[in-house]
């Protein structure tokens, strides 16, 4: 089987797979346009947490790759960006999801073509649009994520997500090889097995930020406003009986480092959140947590399907090509595929 029917025959066995960047200019536009390009027999659903397919970054004033779209694709954009769009397409619903770009349109594309895509900035929009898109008849629902914005790649509302990267990240090889491993640990984390536990937690996600449960499976609710600085809060309600620590938001570095500087008794607590997009962490201190005792599990898992390269930097520097590729498949433990120029 040849990578690219590999990489597509992964896809498919999806409804929704969202693509996710470490960085601006690390070929999720590319990722997005081969798919459309080669996938056949599908009916497509495009759209995106925030704008992309304009001819210019509107951050770096580079030029960026189009996205082009075939006839009969099914997309949500905002007015603006339709409008902006070179593509003959016929509105097939309005929606109330206003953005700075006006209302999200849904429309169907009556030829082939450039356009611009635009979509929800909430993910309980992206979700119900997910939802229209699957109504109307869509196969597969591709959405393209923002710089910088991974929470729309939580499983309640993406199936899986493809991970890009690439020698925007950082001028050394090494740094982004490790950055993209460290992601990617942090996505495949441990899910929560116990049902138990899990229906526990979605209880104290509707009722706190932070919730302690001990192994008599009691529970106690911190009044906190948000974890990022609950740990003396934390620290100072754990005791022997702690197992589990709940909590609604983030983790954090500076969460982890204040529980392990106020207290040791995290040490063989689980800390739970809802998914790895609440996972805010370095490399460093999650390991050191990890070592010192301390556990982090995540109620629902991601998956991650494949991890595409761009070896260029608009800044002017690039990586061999091969050298890349190669690297980044004996470091990770899934797909790597570079669908540039001459793939």
């Amino acid at each position: 089987m040849d990578f690219m029917t590999n990489f597509l025959n992964n896809i498919t066995t999806f409804s929704v797979v969202s693509i996710i960047g470490l960085a601006k200019n690390v070929s999720k536009t590319t990722t997005l346009n081969y798919i459309i390009k080669n996938l056949k027999g599908y009916k497509l659903g495009l759209t995106s947490i925030g704008r992309d397919g304009e001819k210019y970054d509107v951050i770096t004033l580079l030029p960026k790759p189009r996205i082009y779209i075939k006839r009969n694709t099914i997309i949500a954009t905002a007015r603006q960006s339709y409008e902006a769009s070179e593509v003959q397409m016929e509105i097939l619903k309005t929606t109330d999801f206003n953005t700075p770009l006006g209302e999200v349109l849904i429309l169907k594309a009556l030829s082939d073509g450039l356009v611009e895509l635009a979509g929800p900035s909430t993910n309980k929009n992206l979700k119900k649009l997910c939802v229209e898109l699957k109504d109307l008849g869509c196969d597969l629902i591709l959405i393209d994520g923002a710089f910088d914005r991974r929470s729309y790649a939580t499983p309640i509302i993406s199936d899986a997500i493809i991970l890009s990267t690439g020698a925007s990240v950082s001028e050394d090889i090494q740094n982004v090889i490790d950055l993209t491993a460290h992601t990617i640990d942090l996505l495949n984390l441990e899910c929560e097995k116990e049902k138990e536990i899990s229906d526990i937690a979605k209880d104290i996600f509707k009722k706190a930020k932070v919730g302690i449960v001990d192994n008599q499976t009691n529970i106690k609710l911190l009044d906190v406003p948000t974890p990022l600085d609950a740990a003396k809060d934390i620290s100072a309600n754990l005791d022997e009986k702690s197992r589990y620590v709940i909590i609604n938001g983030a983790i954090t570095d500076k969460l982890l480092e204040d529980l392990m500087k106020f207290t040791h008794k995290y040490k063989g607590v689980t800390f739970l959140v809802e998914d790895a997009t609440k996972l805010f962490l370095s490399k460093n201190l999650k390991n050191k947590f990890q070592k010192k005792g301390g556990i982090i599990k995540v109620l629902h898992s991601i998956k991650v399907i494949a991890v595409t390269i761009n070896p260029t930097s608009p800044l002017g520097y690039q990586f061999e090509k091969d050298n890349f590729l190669n690297l980044m498949k004996k470091k990770l433990d899934v797909p790597v595929y570079d669908l540039g120029a001459g793939n």
